[in-house]
């Protein structure tokens, strides 16, 4: 592997006390391409990024999201490694991430942080939360992985060329993620360390907040890849009602009660449930052939630039 063939991503917002020493690391093992990419930090990070040898550009718009976006049409580079600049990160792992890319195994790398994560790294909350939401990604693409919300990644050109980008904020992981499933792209995870925060330096992640956002867009994301899942759950919760009030309606009319509005709320909603899981079925069938197609097709793009 060339290390110029490397382009190190750095998203940060006010990592001042942080960013130095990561692009120092970086570059003391010999790549020289770090591009930092700004949300337009208040502290000193700029400076110090710049003091260190990186290539800084301010981000167009807000969140991490965007700034991702943004610095992946900006590069050219054969591969990327996206890491955070939070110091959380081991530069000296780098080799580990990229070696399924280099040597073709992959075109995207996760780094799973729980194989091998610091005491006070994550707090129950957080644990507790990535384990919901890889089993909800699970669900919903099939594909079990164990850290769908790593920072440490590493892509190939197919991946971070092909890759469209919507979600601006902490969501951006688990789009990136969901995009390589979409697009058949070759997903491996490999084992990091991962460490708690440097004292005095803040998380800007809300576990509540952004733990419902990425569930979200886990499941709104769905509609294009599964639709089973997607409209059998919307199927499932209108029938779940419409059960339930129907075993009240009966209920009370052993007791001599009627409840005719009842009668037809309930029908109307299981009405709706069926209705749902009918969608669910065409829109797969749809979604399938559309699947399909596009494998033919970027096999046939991939037939004709080797030729």
């Amino acid at each position: 592997m060339n290390k110029n063939d490397v382009c190190i991503l750095i998203p940060t917002l006010n990592e001042g006390k942080t960013i130095g020493g990561l692009v120092n690391e970086f570059r003391s093992m010999g790549f020289s391409d770090i591009l930092v990419i700004d949300g337009h930090s208040t502290d000193n990070t700029v400076k110090n990024a710049e003091s260190a040898g990186a290539r800084v550009v301010m981000q167009s718009g807000k969140g991490k999201g965007q700034a991702v976006s943004q610095a992946f049409q900006l590069i050219t580079s054969n591969y990327v490694v996206m890491i955070d600049g939070d110091g959380t990160y081991l530069p000296e792992e780098v080799n580990k991430i990229l070696e399924p890319v280099t040597t073709g195994v992959a075109d995207h790398v996760i780094g799973n942080r729980f194989a091998n994560y610091q005491k006070g790294a994550f707090t129950g909350l957080n644990l507790f939360g990535n384990k919901i939401l890889n089993t909800i990604f699970g669900f919903a693409y099939g594909m079990w992985l164990k850290d769908i919300l790593s920072g440490y990644r590493a892509f190939n050109t197919d991946a971070y060329k092909n890759l469209v980008l919507n979600r601006t904020g902490f969501e951006v992981e688990t789009e990136i993620t969901v995009e390589c499933v979409k697009k058949d792209l070759r997903i491996v995870e490999v084992p990091i360390t991962y460490l708690a925060r440097v004292s005095g330096a803040a998380t800007k992640l809300e576990p509540i907040r952004d733990g419902f956002r990425i569930a979200t867009t886990i499941y709104l994301l769905a509609r294009m890849h599964n639709p089973l899942f997607y409209f059998n759950m919307i199927g499932g919760f209108f029938g779940l009602i419409g059960v339930l009030i129907g075993i009240y309606i009966v209920d009370e009319y052993f007791k001599g009660i009627d409840h005719t509005p009842l009668t037809i709320l309930a029908t109307l909603l299981i009405v709706t449930g069926i209705q749902m899981f009918i969608f669910a079925i065409l829109s797969d069938l749809i979604v399938s052939l559309h699947r399909e197609n596009m494998r033919s097709i970027r096999k046939i793009q991939k037939d004709m630039e080797k030729t």
